[in-house]
């Protein structure tokens, strides 16, 4: 198995090697992997250490994670994650992730998210929560279907995994278009994840709430903020 596939097999769904598996979503692709399958982010190379060229973890957010010369509008919407330890502020890029930011948005106006847990915790690597199963195993089915829905791998030049603070989705090993409603946000830069998982948000404020998270702290609510 793959680096970038391992992502998915520990206690979360988008972190790698330490053992974590999660998945996700409504099959509409071809080759969507099945529910349950699990899905998630690929492993670090040395667990706990930093990549090559990995910046200070305390460097300021607005020159990074993909946001400068971002601003909040209609095209780059926000959302608030309340967790059990504070507050998440998040920027989205519809622009980049326009399929992704859709379904993100549409599970946190259901209330999907409300109650979950980041099942998956990589220091040095990532944090990693939505799994309705708590276990990196789950996926989101859209009401009236039983079968999962799968997003497809979006990518663009424009955003990568170039700092702390990137957000992106956790998917299934060998499938890019396996991707339904777990998501990752980095703790260090993961350059070597680019073009493997899509990145859809960077963390505008409360990167210190990430830092904090432990595996089973809880999403209390996602909210919206534009």
């Amino acid at each position: 198995m793959k680096g970038a596939d391992r992502l998915r097999q520990p206690p979360g769904t988008a972190i790698p090697t330490k053992g974590w598996s999660p998945s996700s979503g409504t099959a509409q692709y071809p080759g969507a992997p099945t529910a349950g399958s699990g899905a998630g982010a690929p492993p670090p190379v040395t667990p706990g250490q930093p990549y090559p060229g990995a910046q200070n973890p305390q460097a300021q957010l607005s020159t990074s994670a993909n946001l400068a010369g971002q601003s909040s509008n209609q095209s780059n919407p926000t959302v608030v994650i309340s967790t059990s330890k504070g507050n998440i502020n998040i920027m989205l890029f519809r622009q980049y992730a326009p399929q992704t930011v859709a379904a993100f948005l549409q599970m946190i106006h259901s209330g999907f998210y409300n109650g979950l847990t980041f099942h998956r915790v990589e220091p040095g690597f990532v944090i990693q929560g939505g799994c309705p199963k708590g276990d990196g195993t789950g996926n989101y089915f859209p009401p009236g279907s039983n079968q999962p829905r799968f997003l497809p791998l979006e990518t663009s030049p424009k955003v990568s995994h170039n700092a702390a603070g990137v957000v992106a989705m956790a998917r299934q090993p060998g499938n890019p278009n396996s991707a339904s409603c777990q998501f990752y946000i980095t703790l260090q830069p993961q350059p070597r994840l680019d073009g493997q998982y899509t990145v859809f948000g960077g963390v505008t404020s409360g990167m210190d709430v990430v830092r904090m998270i432990q595996k089973g702290d809880r999403i209390v609510t996602i909210t919206p903020s534009e």
